[in-house]
């Protein structure tokens, strides 16, 4: 994870109210320095072995979803995880059940919806920094093997419940060349127009986001999306 990326979600968790957090995955462990000191946080990886830092600490393969014994927390964290995922409707639908009412989910993830990708796609049909694999399959390892798209991951979010869905602008990692601003034009122009059709206000929001800078030229996702409030 890029370290503006980083910058953009601890200014982001700032000042919010979570007690209780899980970190799935935890990689470095680097949001345990990013959310406040106060907070109770897990973490879940199928590489760390110690798991130093966390109050509770599980070596598990985020594939089969969620431990069964995991608690009820105010926010789940996937950073830099869904992309190596193959089930991740179960792990956003098990991340719902142990979320508190009110509770976040916060996904960070490569986005594959800004122009080169889609140019790559065109001549390679492969996205960037998700490459043939044949010859290197080897379960349990950091593949990418699910690219994103922020439609997609709104999809995904809605199937497991999720409400408020949100992308945060991540300005160093969206496009800043000319030609990038007007291949994404096209895009731009029929997202607004669906906008201006939409029905809901929830279809309108989708609209306005998928029509947004970051959704179409950020080659990364922060996403954040919430459990209904009791």
């Amino acid at each position: 994870m890029q370290n503006s990326s980083k910058t953009v979600l601890t200014a982001w968790l700032a000042g919010r109210p979570i007690q209780t957090a899980l970190d799935a995955p935890s990689g470095g462990g680097w949001l345990r320095k990013a959310l406040s000191s106060s907070a109770q946080i897990d973490g879940i990886d199928l590489y760390d072995e110690s798991g130093e830092g966390y109050r509770h600490f599980w070596k598990h393969d985020l594939d089969r979803g969620l431990p069964a014994d995991c608690g009820m927390y105010d926010a789940v964290l996937s950073c830099e995880g869904l992309e190596h995922v193959g089930n991740p409707l179960l792990l956003l639908r098990d991340s719902y059940a142990h979320l508190n009412p009110g509770g976040l989910m916060v996904v960070t993830t490569p986005s594959v919806w800004y122009p080169q990708a889609r140019l790559q796609y065109l001549y390679k049909g492969f996205f960037p920094s998700f490459p043939p694999l044949a010859g290197h399959v080897v379960p349990g390892t950091h593949m990418h093997i699910t690219p994103w798209n922020f439609p997609q991951l709104w999809t995904y979010l809605k199937l497991a419940g999720f409400e408020n869905i949100e992308l945060l602008p991540e300005p160093e990692l969206s496009g800043k060349h000319l030609h990038e601003r007007l291949l994404a034009w096209p895009a731009r122009w029929w997202c607004q127009h669906r906008k201006n059709k939409s029905r809901t206000a929830e279809e309108k929001e989708y609209w306005t986001i998928c029509a947004s800078h970051t959704a179409l030229l950020g080659r990364h996702m922060i996403v954040v999306a919430r459990k209904q409030a009791a």
